[in-house]
């Protein structure tokens, strides 16, 4: 059994062919030095050549040989041991790549379901078209079949282990059947005229030995025995050799001349597989995917011979103590969840009742959603509470104005929730209509037993079905059984009763929808129909979560831009910002629940960097003066814009989404910007692709896109008429410092709120970073080893001193790799504090109790005071700092000077009258608060020399 260890926080690494188990062992004392307790790796099994992610799996039972050997492995693993640091490892059980890199998949190409690893895969063998019996649909063509064809980009070749069909650099496997009819032809043919007649005699002997009849593994292997003297042959034999191409030659056709196809089209129609163009894949494809990506296949992961199968291997590395915890990828995409999890349980820890194994799932949980109960894990990869942290630094009455500002702008009154809901509706009627006519026609052979149903049309259940799963605000329920949680009806009911006032047509539908989802069985339904019902139910479950994540995921939060810094994933755009009081609540049932879940800022799946979404949010507290600068550079740069099909491009929408990006994303540093120019033409193309506007995956607009390139470029350059970036430049000054304020207050409350603080790779330092491929970049680790290096020598001199110094050059990130560095070490020194200590909210007095999330932590008599400020710029206004009516910009990285006046933090009861400042060294004394018999100390004194406080009670 593999033993229990819980993360006192984690640092995520993308393992690829660039960076490897050697790199990563280099590593480990650096991180170790930072204060990190385990590695949290990027999937390791062997993937496909050149994957940069791992997530598309071709072997589950053995490491991936381009991140280096099971040796290298052993190292990395036994440094991690001797610096007593874990491995968190990311596994993929929902999915594998659909490659003949996947022998599991190729074997299931070339025998279809007489392959032993059919039922590995969700392939649906039964389609509604006939003509796909038995077969699985491949969509890998560029073009119509018959086309692709006869213009010969379709050819049989010569391979070791037999006949290959080759479709540029794919390659996809021959079965046996049409294979020993191809050799055994040829072999006649060479035993009457070649010099080898007697090895080719003694291969077709072999080969005329095989009538079917003696079942289909054997007959596989005799025809490899066939091949391989033939093979033999062809190798040594010039006359061989000449012939087989001869007749490879006539068997392949010639282009243009159909009739020479006949032959070629035979063997192709023979196969397990049917080639089609790819552009079917939405309407035909029978196999499951993984979202609508046609080279990642499903796994029927419920099935135990499948799930013991691809875990062996993982499980030996968890039981040898070489992985010490598990992320689920993708868990929504998964049968059963619960059951899932607890199979995985027990075979780790030896029960389901509790988690004894640290597991962590990819769970995106909607709002005021929870895990399910009966789920065995310690909490999700913390979407959750990125969300909620990120939220804390909204105005929210400036993030009101913003939204007034943007639907004038937009010309559209539409709603977060109603935009979500029409590109649900718009993914399912493009990316999945199989999915969707599949699903619809298992609900119809429902409906047509019974009464209630049996008279509603294809048509209206599937309009019914669409509307339903369109307004279903959660990416799924988790019905298992015959009896429906609570949770989930209630889900399932607010999606009827959406459905409904959307659709008032398609009520008698949804209403028969809502009743099958929900298990509202007719009387005396026979216990086969009540389990097809609950089969209906639990499909239909699978197919909700990727609606969800295409159509809000990856189309509306490209085309809802009113505060993109809200567009994360788990967030919701069309809120707002929240209070301390909320934040300590959250906090306080993050302990109570799921103390030992991640808390996350960045991840690999981010849409923009913890700093990015700091520096945005920021313009919630400046509306006004955004407004202005926003009106100034559209005007400035309108004639930079060309017209196409009488619209200007960018249009007005996409032009202020370029805005924030820029506001978000500007690098600190002029040696940065000609590489940030490159980035962000690439960003502007797959942000536009994802909209799905004006340009998409499935149709590219090339001459639209290169236009909005253009565009692009044009605001960036560096010229004296450039009007516009000489202004932004000056205008970015304000929320690049503020940004930076609230970046490191949200590096502080993820180190010390409830949870396991989680690092996304590089983050240490400033990461200005956008969405995939661009947070994907390669790390300049040798920089910050030796940035930490570099202050764990300056700390010796004085630490006050070394704050002070950092905060006054605080553009090169150092600060906030220190403060990284300091509050997870204090909390690695206090383990047992942060991880059962109770977690106390402190108020602060008057204008600044909106200004200030403070709360204490406490184990016996061990305290902690945790202190941020928040909406810095609204405080100014408050109490009138500075009369520009511009924010002030302070030298240093600190609020500015005077802003707290005479306000104060309210302490708990009994708590030390003394504390140290980690961050600085200083000693702070409390003071009575006049009247009461409460202590307080002075917000002054609290951020007199650090931005956000850290302090050990003494």
């Amino acid at each position: 059994m593999a033993a229990l260890r819980i993360p006192d926080s984690t640092y995520r690494l993308q393992f690829n062919r660039q960076f490897r188990f050697s790199d990563a062992r280099a590593l480990v004392p650096y991180l170790y030095e930072l204060g990190i307790s385990d590695i949290y790796a990027s999937p390791l099994l062997e993937a496909r050549p050149g994957s940069l992610h791992g997530y598309d799996v071709t072997d589950p039972a053995r490491l991936n040989p381009e991140l280096g050997s099971m040796d290298d492995f052993l190292k990395f693993t036994e440094t991690l041991r001797h610096y007593r640091m874990g491995l968190l490892l990311d596994i993929v059980p929902n999915h594998m790549a659909a490659s003949t890199e996947n022998r599991w998949w190729l074997d299931v190409l070339r025998n279809g379901q007489d392959s032993a690893y059919a039922s590995f895969f969700d392939i649906d063998w039964t389609p509604l078209r006939k003509g796909l019996s038995g077969k699985i649909l491949l969509p890998v063509l560029g073009d119509y079949y018959a086309r692709v064809l006869e213009k010969r980009e379709l050819n049989l070749e010569l391979g070791e282990d037999g006949f290959w069909v080759s479709y540029y650099d794919k390659r996809l496997p021959v079965n046996t059947g049409s294979s020993r009819t191809i050799l055994t032809g040829w072999l006649e043919k060479l035993s009457k005229k070649c010099e080898a007649a007697t090895e080719t005699a003694k291969s077709l002997d072999l080969l005329k030995g095989t009538d079917g009849r003696t079942g289909k593994e054997k007959d596989a292997d005799i025809f490899r025995q066939a091949w391989k003297i033939f093979w033999r042959l062809y190798g040594t034999s010039p006359e061989v050799r000449q012939f087989a191409l001869e007749e490879l030659h006539s068997l392949n056709g010639q282009a243009g001349q159909p009739d020479t196809l006949v032959l070629l089209d035979r063997v192709l129609a023979a196969q397990a597989y049917r080639l089609a163009y790819w552009r079917a894949a939405s309407e035909e494809i029978n196999y499951r995917r993984f979202f609508d990506i046609n080279e990642l296949v499903s796994l029927r992961i419920e099935d135990e011979n499948v799930f013991d199968t691809t875990h062996a291997f993982i499980f030996r590395l968890a039981e040898e103590g070489l992985v010490t915890g598990f992320r689920i990828d993708h868990i929504d995409g998964l049968h059963d969840p619960q059951a899932y999890l607890e199979r995985l349980q027990n075979r780790l820890a030896g029960n389901g009742k509790r988690p004894g194994f640290y597991v962590v799932a990819e769970k995106i949980l909607g709002s005021g959603e929870e895990l399910p109960a009966g789920w065995q894990v310690y909490g999700t990869t913390g979407y959750d509470f990125l969300n909620a942290v990120n939220k804390l630094f909204i105005d929210r009455k400036g993030a009101a104005e913003l939204g007034s500002y943007y639907a004038g702008l937009s010309g559209s009154s539409k709603d977060f929730a109603t935009v979500v809901h029409d590109q649900k509706r718009r993914v399912m009627t493009s990316l999945f209509r199989g999915e969707v006519r599949n699903l619809t026609h298992r609900l119809g052979l429902l409906a047509e037993e019974d009464r209630r149903g049996r008279d509603l049309t294809l048509a209206e259940l599937e309009q019914a079905l669409i509307e339903v799963t369109a307004c279903l605000s959660v990416y799924r329920t988790y019905i298992r059984g015959f009896t429906v949680a609570e949770r989930d009806r209630k889900y399932i009911e607010d999606a009827f009763s959406g459905a409904v006032r959307r659709c008032p047509e398609a009520r008698q539908a949804s209403e028969f929808l809502k009743q099958v989802l929900l298990l509202d069985f007719p009387e005396n339904l026979t216990e086969v129909k009540r389990e097809a019902w609950l089969a209906f139910a639990m499909r239909w479950q699978q197919f909700t979560g990727p609606i969800t994540a295409k159509g809000l995921e990856d189309t509306a939060l490209y085309l809802y831009n009113r505060l993109i810094s809200l567009n994360e994933v788990g967030g919701n755009p069309g809120s707002t910002g929240i209070t301390a009081a909320y934040f300590h609540r959250l906090n306080r049932a993050r302990k109570e629940r799921l103390p030992h879940t991640l808390n996350a800022t960045s991840t690999h799946d981010t849409k923009r960097s913890e700093d990015v979404r700091s520096r945005i949010n920021v313009l919630s507290e400046i509306p006004a003066l955004w407004r202005q600068r926003v009106e100034r550079w559209r005007k400035w740069n309108s004639r930079k814009k060309q017209e196409l099909n009488g619209r200007p491009v960018p249009d007005t929408v996409t032009e202020y989404f370029i805005y924030q990006t820029l506001i978000g994303a500007w690098p600190l540093q002029d040696d940065d910007v000609p590489g940030f120019v490159k980035r962000m033409q690439g960003y502007v193309v797959k942000a536009a692709r994802e909209a799905k506007v004006f340009s998409s995956w499935l149709k590219p607009d090339m001459t639209y896109e290169k236009a909005l390139v253009q565009f692009t470029e044009s605001v960036l350059v560096q010229a004296d008429d450039n009007r516009f970036l000489q202004d932004f430049i000056e205008f970015q000054k304000i929320t690049a410092f503020y940004g930076a304020i609230y970046s490191l207050a949200q590096v502080l409350l993820k180190i010390t709120s409830p949870g396991v603080p989680d690092f996304y790779q590089g983050t240490e330092l400033w990461d200005f970073s956008l969405v995939d491929p661009d947070n994907r970049r390669p790390v300049d680790f040798t920089k910050r080893v030796r940035f930490l290096e570099k202050l764990k020598e300056e700390e010796t001199a004085g630490q006050l001193e070394l704050a002070r110094r950092l905060l006054g050059d605080w553009q090169d990130g150092k600060v906030k790799l220190y403060l990284t560095c300091k509050a997870l070490n204090f909390r690695r020194s206090n383990q047992k504090l942060f991880a059962a200590g109770k977690y106390i909210p402190v108020a602060a007095g008057g204008i600044h109790s909106k200004h200030v999330c403070a709360f204490a932590r406490q184990l016996e008599n061990r305290w902690i005071l945790v202190a941020i400020p928040r909406l810095l710029i609204r405080l100014q206004q408050a109490g009138q700092v500075g009369c520009s009516g511009e924010p002030v910009l302070p030298a240093a990285l600190l609020p500015p000077e005077g802003i707290w006046g005479e306000g104060a933090l309210f302490l708990p009861r009994h708590s030390p009258a003394g504390w140290q400042n980690v961050l600085t060294g200083e000693i702070l004394h409390t003071k009575n608060c006049s009247g009461t018999s409460r202590r307080v100390i002075l917000l002054e004194e609290v951020f007199r020399n650090f931005p956000v406080a850290l302090l050990a009670g003494e």
